[in-house]
């Protein structure tokens, strides 16, 4: 989810696993291949009494839209949003491991920014912070006709945000489905944009 340069070429690596977030310390060596963030990995842990873990022997698993480079940059946004939402979480559960590997198999064949729009909904969802009933969160009244949405699909008046205008029916539809194939391309990039503000 994260590399991190500590001095010289080491390195703190932060990995999700299936129950864990992993933080791992990597020696720098010229028989070492280099670690990308976004990237599958297998890998061991060795030691880790008084300092972190030592990551070795690791290796990349790869998917084939990793050398798109679009694909791939949609993709690290998304690493750096997540990691900055469990860095304090050290056992966050396989929620989010499961969701990220459906989301890489998605990548290949679909839009990469409906993948993480819809993963950022299920996210909201099983959190518990999907606001379905379409009420303003800044003064609190039913959204009618159109509305803008804030960080975190945060519904609002247009008046109260002065922000992207979205059909009222799109997105009470997008937050029942959690699937935004109706939705248009021009509201998917402001949709991305939103989801870019974080979680």
């Amino acid at each position: 989810m994260r590399v991190q340069k500590v001095r010289d070429e080491d390195c703190l690596v932060f990995i999700l696993t299936e129950n864990k977030l992993v933080k791992s310390y990597r020696f720098y060596g010229a028989r070492h291949p280099v670690i990308t963030q976004g990237f599958k990995l297998d890998f061991e842990l060795e030691g880790g009494g008084v300092f972190l873990p030592h990551l070795r022997n690791t290796m990349h698993l790869g998917f084939k839209w990793l050398f798109e480079r679009e694909r791939l940059l949609v993709w690290q946004h998304f690493m750096r949003l997540l990691y900055e939402h469990l860095k304090d979480v050290e056992e966050p559960g396989n929620f989010y491991y499961n969701l990220l590997d459906v989301c890489a198999y998605k990548f290949e064949k679909q839009n990469p920014k409906r993948v993480i729009i819809e993963a950022y909904l299920q996210i909201l969802d099983f959190e518990g912070r999907l606001h379905k009933d379409i009420y303003c969160f800044l003064c609190n009244q039913k959204i009618k006709g159109e509305l803008s949405l804030a960080r975190g699909f945060l519904p609002s008046h247009i008046s109260c945000l002065n922000k992207t205008k979205f059909l009222h029916q799109d997105i009470t539809k997008l937050f029942s489905s959690k699937k935004c194939a109706h939705i248009s391309d021009n509201d998917i990039d402001s949709l991305y944009y939103i989801v870019l503000e974080g979680l």
